[in-house]
């Protein structure tokens, strides 16, 4: 029953998966693992001056499409290896749009581009990424 003291303006309360059960479920590969700690310090000896060669953070503003992600990913990543011995290419990866104030919020959001707002969804399929 709702009382005066209820906002009136919620249509319904969904219940999200912790960030450990997210992890949990969809555990991070090996692969991956390796990936971002290479990255991280390849990316910290460049900073400190360690590393002569230059660092080129590039990506989309936000993922919104998973399969064309990953195809832009293994085409940079093939650029990456070319280039390797002048540039840290790092991949830009980001599922949310925090300063969007009007429209799409991001992959996490809204995955399905509905406004659904299937935020459990949406965080599967970025872990997945």
């Amino acid at each position: 029953m709702l009382t005066t003291t209820d906002d009136l303006r919620v249509k319904e309360i969904r219940e999200l998966s912790t960030p450990d059960q997210v992890m949990r479920e969809i555990p991070r590969t090996l692969t991956a693992t390796r990936t971002v700690t290479a990255s991280r310090n390849a990316i910290h000896a460049i900073l400190n001056g360690t590393d002569d060669r230059l660092l080129v953070i590039v990506g989309p503003c936000s993922i919104h499409d998973p399969v064309a992600a990953v195809d832009y990913a293994s085409r940079l990543a093939a650029l990456r290896e070319s280039l390797s011995d002048r540039l840290e290419i790092v991949m830009r990866v980001y599922f949310e749009k925090p300063r969007t104030t009007v429209g799409w919020k991001g992959l996490i959001n809204d995955p399905d581009l509905d406004g659904s707002f299937n935020i459990d969804k949406g965080l599967r399929m970025a872990r997945n990424v």
